[in-house]
């Protein structure tokens, strides 16, 4: 184990079996759609496919199988149960990252329920902490966000500490993939305070900021139903349904936020 990174004895590696098939192509769509197709993912998971496009958003973020990945922030795992299977089979290596508390506990208990397939996945801390060392610098290929800017935006001064250390943890050439909720350009700023939407000039920003370089973006996870100026802010829609009952038809059909899909990079010295 890398001193960087922490160790979780209760995740310990489980030798996987030996494949007795011929390696796949591990450079072709088909390693994200084999992964995608996993039969380890649930089905309450599968269900959101129709709105996160996890094969198509992977596949433009440009990761490989062989990589060494950061997911942040993963929750309870909905693309944790993507990324292992995919790493696994390329023989890269996935680290997810969360702050200390709930949050770390729901991925915890998540990459316990089958040691066999997540046995290999690290646990790292995010934001690092004065005695919780950061990941080391230049170590990582690429770094993966979902949903989780607009988290670290009611801290002032988070959202930049995060963006650098995202850029200081990855390789020179390495790729920063973000998706999140997305305000558009010509709504008043102001509704980032609590609605959960960022606005993509926003997020730009960011990143320009920390010294990545915009590698281009993508309308794979955009919802042009979504109109954005809900009471309770994106979490009126699905999965959430802030609102509960109420208007549930509506807020149903309209499906999960207009999202953004980014991607940056770590420019070579």
């Amino acid at each position: 184990m890398r001193p960087y990174l922490f160790a979780i004895s209760a995740f310990a590696v489980v030798a996987l079996p030996v494949a007795t098939q011929a390696k796949p192509d591990l450079t072709s769509r088909a390693a994200i759609d084999a992964a995608v197709a996993a039969p380890t993912r649930t089905p309450a998971n599968e269900a959101r496919d129709q709105y996160r496009h996890p094969a198509e958003t992977l596949a433009f973020f440009g990761i490989k199988p062989g990589d060494k990945i950061v997911e942040l922030w993963p929750f309870g795992g909905w693309y944790t149960e993507i990324l292992t299977p995919y790493v696994n089979a390329g023989g890269g290596r996935l680290t997810v990252a969360s702050p200390a508390g709930k949050y770390d506990d729901m991925i915890a208990k998540k990459l316990a329920t089958d040691l066999a397939t997540y046995g290999k996945v690290i646990r790292a801390r995010f934001p690092s902490t004065p005695t919780e060392p950061k990941i080391a610098p230049n170590s990582v290929d690429a770094v993966l966000t979902f949903r989780n800017i607009h988290n670290w935006m009611g801290k002032p001064g988070a959202a930049e500490t995060a963006f650098q250390e995202i850029f200081t943890m990855l390789k020179p050439g390495g790729i920063l993939g973000v998706e999140d909720h997305r305000l558009p350009e010509n709504m008043d700023i102001a509704r980032e305070a609590a609605s959960g939407y960022l606005k993509v000039s926003t997020v730009r920003a960011l990143a320009a900021k920390a010294g990545f370089q915009f590698a281009g973006a993508s309308e794979i996870n955009a919802n042009p139903r979504d109109t954005h100026d809900y009471p309770k802010g994106v979490w009126t829609l699905p999965p959430s349904f802030a609102e509960g009952d109420a208007d549930r038809a509506r807020f149903a059909a309209i499906g999960e936020s207009d999202r953004m899909t980014l991607r940056f990079i770590k420019p070579r010295k």
